[in-house]
């Protein structure tokens, strides 16, 4: 059985697990105090050249979404993102469960605009009952997008620009990050992901670690105490080396990108392949996640032999499904997946 369901899949790294091994039997401080997870802070900064980022270490992606989300906004605010973001459809409402709402924008191909971020805000300060409303009081962006499409630098600079005028902030959600970093269609890096955002986070669950996401807020914005918030919620684990170590090694010789770039190769295989056999995509993504339209009857029979995302009804005969490719995709299951479809 094939699977390209998803991104995560695989369990660690070949090096990860390797130096989980080497460092086993060490004893060191809990809570991410230890050794690797300040070497791996040290990395983060470098790597964003922001050195005085402060870079907390969480086990997900949704209760990274949640807490950040929850520790930046005041009771009565909300936060701005596309209809089809994360935080809006997949995650069982975690956000509207820690009392803040998510204010929901139109989306083409996964992302918002500039001018839209605008409008609204611009919309609901002109309202002279916006105190009775739900105050915007952040604004969300996944880089790429749950389609796998990317923000360019003039987009997402512009959309910081619209968040600095109404001092709010701009936070990033990157659990596909390394892949969007790696796509050759990319024009942003993390040191303008660091300069352009308040605050975005490095996924590692679906890039090559067993879990773990690398919060990171660059503005001297880290809310107060805020390791105190993630002991609330539970994001805080007593053995923080797990998450300190795994990052320590993804970011050691560049490790976090050769291995994205390893997933981005994988999906222009596949990518070349289905458009050699002329089948129609969702749309255009440039990242790991690609997108076909593909009949029912033939859905049903692909399913025997094949692992995949169903994404959403097309028409009466046809449905879109996701191919995921990762770190981990070989060239023989891309191979292989081309002959049966």
């Amino acid at each position: 059985m094939l699977n390209f369901e998803s991104d995560y899949l695989e369990g660690a790294h070949e090096k990860i697990l390797q130096r989980m091994l080497e460092t086993n039997e060490e004893k060191l401080t809990g809570y991410g105090h230890d050794k690797y997870s300040a070497s791996a802070v040290d990395k983060i900064r470098q790597a964003c050249l922001c050195p005085e980022a402060d870079v907390y270490f969480i086990s997900g992606g949704t209760l990274t979404n949640a807490l950040v989300i929850a520790s930046m906004l005041k009771k009565y605010e909300g936060v701005l993102a596309a209809e089809t973001a994360h935080i809006a459809t997949h995650e069982t409402g975690a956000i509207e469960y820690s009392g803040h709402k998510v204010l929901t924008l139109p989306q083409t191909q996964g992302k918002i605009s500039a001018t839209q971020v605008r409008d609204y805000l611009t919309t609901f300060w002109a309202d002279a009952n916006h105190e009775f409303m739900v105050f915007p009081g952040m604004v969300y962006l996944s880089h790429p997008t749950e389609y796998g499409t990317l923000y360019s630098k003039e987009e997402l600079q512009a959309i910081s620009e619209v968040c600095h005028d109404y001092q709010i902030p701009l936070f990033l959600d990157g659990a596909r990050l390394g892949y969007g970093l790696a796509s050759p269609e990319s024009d942003l890096s993390l040191p303008m992901i660091a300069e352009y955002c308040d605050v975005f986070y490095i996924g590692g669950t679906k890039v090559g670690a067993f879990l773990g996401e690398a919060i990171v807020f660059t503005k001297h914005n880290c809310p107060e105490y805020f390791l105190a918030h993630m002991k609330q919620q539970g994001a805080l684990l007593a053995k923080g080396r797990l998450l300190g170590l795994q990052f320590d090694t993804l970011f050691t010789d560049q490790l976090y990108l050769t291995i994205s770039q390893h997933a981005i190769a994988m999906a222009m295989r596949l990518k070349k392949g289905l458009q050699e056999k002329n089948y129609r995509f969702y749309l255009d993504s440039p990242t790991n996640q690609q997108f076909i339209v593909i009949q029912n009857k033939q859905l049903e029979e692909l399913k025997k032999k094949v692992a995949f995302g169903f994404w959403e009804t097309f028409d009466e005969s046809h449905s879109v499904i996701r191919f995921a490719t990762s770190w981990a995709t070989k060239e023989a299951d891309i191979d292989e997946l081309l002959t049966l479809l």
